[in-house]
């Protein structure tokens, strides 16, 4: 009788790697326009991060950043880079809100934000809410590089969860040097795995945060005062704080968009700089 040989060992089938995410980078630079304004010589962008030039008077160009697909997902590596030469003036904004997702493959997803800005040139950095959605995973990290009479007006939100839903794990990094020296380098860790990020010490009952830092060459010699921004009957905290430097920063906690929003623009107005560039200058 004549035996069949013998079958090869089963091995399991190694797992897929998962999908790499998208990759996207964003670039812009602002120089004057010798006509008069500010010219964009180089606006890049796809895929999850297109700048789109707006209409726009007097000295400052105006950008907003849109999306033709849905990012920050897991995996996914965004970056915006921002050069402002001497003379020029930039606003920057963005279409809508920005949801951090898990996407079909989980994973950490990263978002680096690189701003330059030179002497007398001025940038108004002001993206829509980032909200981190359940399940989610994102490190995101802004970094702004400034000469020493260079003008800064940053605002970051980030909102943790949708309505009743508890958020994603969300590290967050704000580095900011001043002619080559530390001005500013502050770090949060929120969501799930962050020790105590939902005690006292950090954001408490409160599920809404935000940052507003204002460089200027004027506050070298006057800045305003440390000052607390909330009272008994918001349903947030707020404070001013002036930095080593020509610089302040207002750091706000908050329950809801509203008062997220109110006390932001209360800290602003406690600065004396206006809140939206003014086109004539």
């Amino acid at each position: 009788m004549t035996l069949a040989p013998p079958e090869p060992p089963h091995h399991a089938a190694a797992p897929a790697a998962p999908t790499p995410g998208v990759t996207s980078v964003a670039r812009i630079v602002a120089v004057p326009d010798p006509r008069g304004g500010t010219a964009l010589p180089m606006l890049h962008g796809r895929r999850a991060l297109i700048p789109r030039r707006l209409n726009a008077s007097g000295t400052y160009a105006r950008v907003a950043l849109t999306g033709a697909v849905s990012a920050p997902l897991g995996g996914d590596r965004l970056g915006l880079h921002i050069d402002v030469r001497t003379g020029a003036r930039l606003h920057l904004d963005t279409i809508g809100s920005t949801l951090a997702l898990p996407g079909p493959h989980g994973g950490t997803a990263t978002n680096d934000v690189l701003l330059r800005v030179e002497d007398d040139a001025e940038l108004y950095y002001q993206p829509d809410p980032l909200i981190s959605v359940k399940g989610s995973d994102l490190v995101t990290t802004t970094r702004a590089e400034l000469a020493p009479r260079a003008r800064l007006v940053l605002r970051e939100e980030q909102v943790l969860g949708r309505t009743s839903e508890p958020p994603g794990r969300l590290r967050t990094r704000l580095a900011v040097k001043l002619a080559e020296r530390p001005l500013l380098d502050q770090e949060l860790s929120l969501g799930p795995g962050a020790p105590g990020w939902s005690g006292p010490a950090v954001l408490a009952d409160y599920r809404m945060t935000g940052q507003l830092l204002i460089v200027t060459p004027g506050f070298t010699h006057h800045k305003p005062p440390p000052q607390l921004l909330s009272t008994d009957s918001d349903h947030g905290e707020a404070v001013l704080t002036p930095l080593v430097g020509p610089a302040v920063l207002i750091s706000v906690t908050a329950a809801d968009n509203r008062t997220l929003q109110r006390l932001l623009e209360r800290g602003h107005q406690a600065t004396g700089v206006p809140a939206q560039p003014d086109p004539q200058l």
